[in-house]
C-alpha cells in the first residue's frame, strides 16, 4: 500500500503529491507522518491510499514515522484545504498550514503532563506511619498530609516537606507516583451564570426560520441590541442536541471572552476557543479538545473557521460585515466564502448576523439566494439612541482646539454626574496622527514605508504602523533644522491625557493596539469597564461592536470623517458600518441613550443615513452607486502587487506583466470595466517598492483569473514579491 503526501513545504516546485511505502501501522487518510525527503526528515499529511504507484516501487521510500494518536485531517477539512487551494492559488502546503496549530507542526508543543504523589491504596495507612521511625518528623507529616487531600503535586510536595521524604514514602511503597495529563485552559476565569432567558416573538421566528429554511445560508438583519446573540445560543443548542459541532466567529478577538462567557454558561467545556492571541500550550488543548470531541463548539476570530470538527451543522459569523474576516497574508481567503463551502459540505446551516450587512450580503439577500431574517427593534423595546450631530468647523471658529466639542463636554458631564457610563471612540491610537514641521512643511515619514510617523507621548518616540519601526522623537526638522515642530491629528492616548484635564478625579481606560498587547489584557480592561472600575473608555474600532454595557448612555464619535475620504470604493460602506457599530453600544438597557457625532462634513448623505439609523436608505444609495460605476458586488477587483527593494526592477516586472495581461485584455474587452499599471497607493511598504496591475472582470470570467494567476506568478521569486489578489479588503 502506498500514501499520497503532501510534504510541508511552501516551495512551489515541491507543491506536488508524492508516493510513500506505508511500512507502519495506523497510517491513514489525514494522518501527519514524517517522511524521508532529500537528505532530511519532514513532516507531511496523506491526503490518500491506494494499493499501486505509478512510480518505479524499487525507489519509493517508506514513511519514517506517524506524529499522532489520531489523523488531523478529516474528509472534510482535506476537501476544504483544495477548496484553499484552487480558489487563493496558493500551494497545497499552504493550506494544510491553516488547519494546524504553527507551534504543532514545528514539534514545539505537546501534550503536557503533571507528576502527582498520593497513598498506595494497598497499603494500610495508619499501619505506615505507625511504622515510621520518630526521626522520621517530614515523612510523617507528608504522609498524614496526603491523607487529607488524596492527591498532591510532586513538585510542591517536594518544596513543602522535602525531596528525601517524598522520595522515601515511594521507595518504601507508602506513597505513588502518578502522571496525569494537565489541559492549559485559556481564560480560566472566564465562566458565566446559566440565565434563562425567554425569546422575544422575532427572536423566536427567526430561530424557527433559521432551521427551517431550505436555504443553506441565513442572513439575519437586526438592529444593535435586537439579541442576536440569544438566536445563536439558541441555535447552537439545537444542534448540540442532534449530536452535531458547531463554529461561531467573532470579528475582534477582544469580543470572544464576552462569547466565551456565554457559551460556557450555557455549555459548559463543550465550548473550546481558538485564536492567535492564546499562547502555543493553549491553542494546542484547545484544538485537540476539539479535534478528539471533546468539545464541540468552536469559537473564535477569523481562523477558527477552520477548527478541526467533526459532523459540522452550524457556522455563525456575527458582524458579518467586518472587514477583518478577509486575510490580508496569504493564503488571502475569505472567511465568507470558506464558510459557505464547510456548510455546503457538511449540509450544516450558515447564518451571517450583522446590523449593517454588507452590500454582498444584502444583495444575495434580496436576490433570494439567502434566506433573510429581520429584527427590527431591540429587545428592550427601546428606542435606538439619538444622535445629535456636531459641525467641528463652527467649534474650531469659536477657539475650541480641543478634541471635545461643547456638548459632547457638557453631555459628558451629565453622563458622569448620573452615575453612567461614557464610551468615546476614535480610530487612531497613540498622541497624535503625524509631525509637522511649522516653518517647511515637512512631514516626518518612516524610512520602510511611504507613511507618517505617529507620535506615541508614552514612549517619546515615533512609531510606523504599518512596518512597527520605532525611531527617536525629534526636536527639529530633520529638512530644515526648525525647532517648530507641530502635531497633526489626534490620538486615543491623547484623548485620554485631555479628558484627565476635564475630569481629574474619573477613572478612565483606554483600549487600542497599545494597550492590548498581551492575551488577557482585552478582557481585563473590559471586566473593569463593565464592573463600573472605570467609568470612560476610549478606544478604537476594537470597542466600536458586539459590547454590552447596561451602564453606558453616552457614545462620543471625536472623528467621524477619519474613513469617510479614503480613496477606497468602500469608504462609504465602512463609515456608515463603524458610526452605526459603535452608536448601538449606548441606551442598550433601561435608561435612554445618546450620541454625539463630531464631524467636519456635516451635510455629507452618508453621515446623514447613519445618523437616522437608515440602513435601507444607504443600501439603496450605494448599491445603485456600485452598479453605475462597475465596481464589487456587479464586478471582482483583481490586483497584481509587485514589490521589491529595487524600484526600478519592480517597474520592469509592473511592465512585463502589464504586457503579457494586455493580450488577455485585448482578446477579452467586453469582460472590463478597468485594466491599467500604476503605483500602489502606499508606493513603499516594509522597505519595498510597490506598484501593481489593477482590473475589475465581470464575476462569472474565473478563466480569467486563473490566466492573470499564472502569468503573474512566473515573475514571483525570492527577489521580487508578486501575489494576486482578488476583491481585496484594502486597496493601500
Amino acid at each position: 500500500m502506498y500514501a499520497q503526501v503532501i510534504v510541508d513545504l511552501l516551495n512551489s516546485e515541491t507543491d506536488k503529491i508524492f508516493d510513500y511505502k506505508i511500512t507502519l501501522p495506523d497510517v491513514s487518510i489525514g494522518s501527519r507522518v514524517v517522511v524521508p525527503f532529500g537528505n532530511k526528515n519532514i513532516e507531511g499529511v496523506v491526503i490518500g491510499i491506494k494499493e499501486t504507484s505509478d512510480f518505479d516501487e524499487t525507489k519509493i521510500k517508506g514513511i519514517s514515522g506517524v506524529l499522532d494518536g489520531m489523523p488531523v485531517m478529516t474528509k472534510e477539512t482535506l476537501a476544504l484545504s483544495t477548496f484553499i487551494t484552487e480558489s487563493c492559488f496558493v500551494t497545497r502546503a499552504s493550506a494544510l498550514r491553516l488547519f494546524l496549530p504553527s507551534e504543532m507542526r514545528k514539534g514545539k508543543v505537546r501534550e503536557q503532563y503533571k507528576k502527582f504523589v498520593t497513598i498506595n491504596p494497598d497499603i494500610d495507612y495508619k499501619s505506615a506511619i505507625d511504622s515510621l521511625s520518630k526521626n522520621a518528623v517530614k515523612q510523617r507529616e507528608f504522609l498524614e498530609s496526603l491523607s487529607a487531600s488524596v492527591k498532591a503535586g510532586y513538585t510542591e510536595s517536594v518544596s513543602r516537606f522535602g525531596a528525601t521524604a517524598v522520595k522515601g514514602a515511594v521507595i518504601k511503597g507508602f506513597a505513588i507516583l502518578i502522571e496525569e495529563k494537565i489541559l492549559r485552559s485559556p481564560y480560566s476565569n472566564v465562566s458565566g451564570e446559566k440565565k434563562n432567558v425567554s425569546l422575544t416573538l422575532d427572536q423566536q421566528n427567526a430561530v424557527n426560520t433559521i432551521v427551517n429554511t431550505e436555504k443553506q445560508t441565513t442572513l439575519i438583519f437586526g438592529v444593535t441590541g435586537s439579541g442576536k446573540t440569544e438566536v445563536y445560543l439558541n441555535l447552537i443548542e439545537k444542534v448540540i442536541k442532534e449530536g452535531k459541532t458547531a463554529i461561531m466567529l467573532v470579528p475582534e478577538i477582544s469580543l470572544t471572552p464576552q462569547m466565551l462567557k456565554q457559551l460556557r454558561a450555557r455549555f459548559g467545556e463543550l465550548a473550546a476557543i481558538l485564536h492567535s492571541g492564546l499562547s502555543a500550550g493553549e491553542r494546542f488543548d484547545e484544538w485537540w479538545r476539539l479535534r478528539s470531541g471533546e468539545a464541540r463548539i468552536a469559537i473564535g476570530a477569523r481562523s477558527a473557521v477552520f477548527a478541526p470538527l467533526s459532523d459540522l451543522g452550524l457556522i455563525i459569523i456575527d458582524e458579518e460585515h467586518d472587514g477583518s474576516y478577509q486575510s490580508e497574508s496569504s493564503p488571502r481567503y475569505n472567511t465568507v466564502e470558506v464558510a459557505k463551502f464547510r456548510a455546503e459540505y457538511s449540509k450544516a446551516k450558515l447564518v451571517l448576523g450583522s446590523a449593517t450587512p454588507s452590500l454582498e450580503s444584502f444583495l444575495c439577500a434580496e436576490r433570494h439566494e439567502y434566506e433573510l431574517v429581520e429584527l427590527p427593534e431591540r429587545i428592550n423595546k427601546k428606542p435606538l439612541p439619538v444622535v445629535d450631530i456636531v459641525d467641528m468647523r463652527k467649534e474650531i471658529r469659536r477657539g475650541n482646539n480641543t478634541p471635545f466639542s461643547s456638548l459632547l463636554k457638557d453631555e459628558l458631564k451629565r453622563c458622569l454626574d448620573s452615575g453612567n457610563q461614557a464610551i468615546l471612540f476614535l480610530n487612531q491610537r497613540g498622541y497624535s496622527k503625524s509631525v509637522i514641521c511649522a516653518e517647511c512643511g515637512h512631514v516626518i515619514k518612516c524610512g520602510n514605508c511611504d507613511v507618517s510617523l505617529t507620535y506615541h507621548k508614552e514612549d517619546d518616540a515615533l512609531l510606523c504602523h504599518y512596518c512597527g519601526a520605532k525611531y527617536k522623537m525629534v526636536d527639529s526638522c530633520p529638512e530644515c533644522g526648525s525647532k517648530f515642530i507641530r502635531y497633526g491629528g489626534v490620538g486615543t492616548e491623547k484623548v485620554c491625557e485631555e479628558l484627565s484635564k476635564l475630569f481629574p478625579f474619573v477613572p478612565i481606560s483606554r483600549m487600542d493596539r497599545d494597550t492590548t498587547q498581551n492575551k488577557d489584557t482585552h478582557f481585563k480592561i473590559l471586566e473593569a469597564f463593565s464592573k463600573k472600575e472605570s467609568r470612560i473608555l476610549v478606544g478604537t474600532q476594537m470597542i466600536a461592536k458586539g459590547h454590552d454595557f447596561p451602564s453606558v448612555t453616552l457614545v462620543g464619535i471625536l472623528d467621524a470623517d477619519a474613513s469617510l475620504h479614503f480613496s477606497d470604493f468602500r469608504s462609504s460602506e465602512r463609515t456608515f458600518e463603524l458610526l452605526t457599530q459603535v452608536a448601538g453600544r449606548s441606551g442598550r438597557a433601561e435608561e435612554a441613550g445618546k450620541v454625539v457625532l463630531q464631524t467636519y462634513s456635516p451635510d455629507d448623505p452618508v453621515l446623514s443615513l447613519a445618523f437616522r439609523y437608515d440602513y435601507k436608505g444607504f443600501y439603496e444609495r450605494e448599491i445603485s452607486l456600485r452598479a453605475a460605476t462597475g465596481f464589487p458586488p456587479f464586478t471582482k477587483i483583481v490586483r497584481v502587487v509587485i514589490s521589491d527593494n529595487n524600484e526600478q526592477t519592480a517597474i520592469e516586472v509592473t511592465k512585463a506583466i502589464y504586457g503579457e495581461l494586455k493580450d488577455v485584455y485585448e482578446r477579452n474587452k467586453g469582460e472590463f470595466r478597468f485594466f491599467g499599471a500604476l503605483k500602489a497607493p502606499i508606493k513603499k511598504l516594509l522597505g519595498k517598492f510597490r506598484y501593481e496591475v489593477l482590473m475589475r472582470l465581470t464575476p462569472e470570467r474565473e478563466d480569467i483569473i486563473k490566466t492573470v494567476f499564472y502569468t503573474a506568478n512566473k515573475y514571483n521569486n525570492k527577489k521580487t514579491s508578486v501575489y494576486l489578489e482578488i476583491n481585496p479588503n484594502n486597496l493601500n
